[in-house]
Parts: structure tokens; C-alpha cells; sequence
């Protein structure tokens, strides 16, 4: 158990939405207590950049900081679960299989890891502290060890039979392709009928279809 880290004031209100989002989403739920417990912390988004002058009245380029992500440290969890080797696939092999074809549709997945659902005997592993309370994730946050290679396998499952062939698969960006446009069309299909089957939403806001 880790105990609450002390959080700037300031960023109270950036925390307590986030939770409030995740709890309105079911994502998370508040638990009593937990034999593990992470702490919150916040991590700058960081922008463009600026000149400002320091003490010397020297001008120093600076990165603006646009908001906050709020995060768990799992690590002292990490460091307790085993490890799960589960290969991710190598970028430069996989964009030597994407080349040379005529027509590509890029799909990003929704909500990332959020779509794996956690054990409920596992949930309270997850459990993370902040001034609002203490809460437990009910799917896969990001921050464990092990859930880029949990993802992936999950992903080579329900397209196990199409990757290399027809798609390819890293993490939550998926790749279909064809010769022409009509292959590429039954090819796209076939993909999205498998999300449909398998409950696998999709962000059509990131997505990009017929691109040559």
C-alpha cells in the first residue's frame, strides 16, 4: 500500500473531473479498502514553445504547458506482477508488409486499453488513491506492466485470421488493405463485421478511410 502523494491545490479540479468522467463511464468504482493501492499523480501536457527571460534576465526557450494527465504510479504494483512476454509486433517489418498497395483504411480503436475488462478478482489490484477517495479500475487502465502485451494478444485473437493477409494490427491502430478498391472495400467488411461480433468500438474521428 502507498500512501496519498501530496497534490498541488491547483490541480484538484483536474483531478476530481477525471474521476468524476471515469466514474459516469463505469470504468471505475470507489473501494473501501485494498491491500494495493497506487498513488494519483499529474503529468504536464506540454504545447509549443516560448522565450521567457529567467533571473539573468537571460531569455530561455520554454514549453508551454497546455493541461494535465492524470495518471496512476503503478509502479511498486509492476515490480509484483509477473511478467507477461507477449511480442509486440516490429514496426519496420509490419510497414514493409503495408507498402505497395493501392488503397488503405487507418482505424483507430476507442478508449485504448479501457476496452479489455478486468478480472473482478483482479480489480482491486488497480486500486489508486487521490483526494477524492480511493477507487478501483473494472477494465485495463494504461500504467501496468502488462497490458500492452495483454491488448495485443487480444487483438491477434479476434484477427488472427486476417493479419498479415488482409490487415495488420499494432495495439489499437488498425491497417486493412487492397489492390483496388473493391478488395480493399470487402477486405474493410470483413474487419468491421469481427469488431461488430466482438463488441470492438471504434474511434471514427481518428479513422481514414480509401486513402491512396
Amino acid at each position: 500500500v502507498q500512501s496519498q502523494r501530496r497534490v498541488n491545490p491547483k490541480i484538484h479540479d483536474v483531478i476530481k473531473k477525471e474521476v468524476e468522467k471515469l466514474l459516469d463511464a463505469r470504468l471505475i468504482y470507489p473501494i473501501s479498502d485494498s491491500p494495493w493501492v497506487s498513488p494519483i499523480h499529474c503529468v504536464p501536457k506540454k504545447g509549443g514553445m516560448t522565450v521567457i527571460k529567467n533571473e539573468e534576465n537571460e531569455l530561455v526557450p520554454t514549453r508551454l504547458v497546455t493541461g494535465w494527465r492524470v495518471c496512476i504510479d503503478y509502479r511498486k504494483l509492476n515490480e509484483a506482477t509477473r511478467k507477461d512476454h507477449f511480442p509486440l509486433p516490429f514496426m519496420d517489418q509490419m510497414l514493409e508488409r503495408l507498402a505497395g498497395h493501392e488503397y488503405y483504411c487507418f482505424l483507430d480503436g476507442f478508449l485504448g486499453y479501457f476496452q479489455i475488462p478486468i478480472d473482478p478478482k483482479d480489480q482491486e489490484k488497480t486500486t489508486f488513491t487521490c483526494p477524492y477517495g480511493i477507487f478501483a479500475y473494472k477494465r485495463m487502465p494504461f500504467g501496468l506492466c502488462n497490458a500492452p502485451g495483454t491488448f495485443q494478444r487480444c487483438m491477434m485473437a479476434i484477427f488472427h485470421d486476417m493479419i498479415e493477409k488482409t490487415m495488420e494490427v499494432f495495439m489499437d491502430d488498425f491497417s486493412v488493405f487492397g489492390n483496388s478498391f473493391s478488395t480493399c472495400l470487402v477486405n474493410l467488411e470483413k474487419m468491421l463485421k469481427r469488431c461488430k461480433d466482438t463488441k470492438l468500438a471504434l474511434n471514427w474521428e481518428k479513422s481514414h478511410f480509401m486513402v491512396k
